[in-house]
């Protein structure tokens, strides 16, 4: 009676974070591990939340990526390894990151590499690429393009 109990609490309390806030499945398993379900338990909550659609992979997936670049100023590469790591596929990934428009993708580059630019004690222009070639790097941005942008520099 105890562990239909736990699991009708667990299941209320994962349904109301869920309500909340958007999770992926991941991140659902984890908590439900920390509340001491059991596995078997936790698979099945987890069937129940993906029914009735509280818990929708790529869903989350993009609104992941959506406040991860408008927020957080993350690039492609940063974005994909966090929701990589979160287990989730690689299809839906692609998908979310391509709904990001190239032009506004660009422009943030430019902006987050100027305005670092303006910080950055350099020695020479070498020294001021290589920097801003390692923060672009940080934030998750392609080689390719950062490449592009600082040759393009004075």
């Amino acid at each position: 009676m105890a562990d239909k109990a736990l699991y009708k609490i667990a299941l209320d309390k994962a349904m109301a974070q869920c309500s909340r806030s958007e999770f992926c499945i991941c991140d659902i398993r984890r908590k439900l591990t920390l509340w001491g379900v059991e596995k078997t338990d936790s698979e099945k909550i987890i069937e129940t939340l993906i029914k009735e659609n509280f818990i929708n992979e790529s869903r989350y997936t993009a609104a992941f990526v959506k406040d991860k670049f408008k927020y957080n100023k993350w690039g492609k590469v940063k974005i994909a390894a966090h929701l990589g790591a979160k287990k989730l596929p690689s299809d839906v990934i692609r998908s979310a990151l391509d709904s990001i428009d190239n032009e506004q993708y660009t422009k943030l580059l430019h902006e987050i590499i100027e305005g670092h630019r303006k910080t950055v004690k350099a020695k020479n222009q070498y020294d001021l690429k290589a920097k801003l070639l390692l923060f672009g790097l940080s934030k998750g941005f392609e080689s390719s393009l950062l490449y592009d942008i600082l040759n393009g520099l004075d």
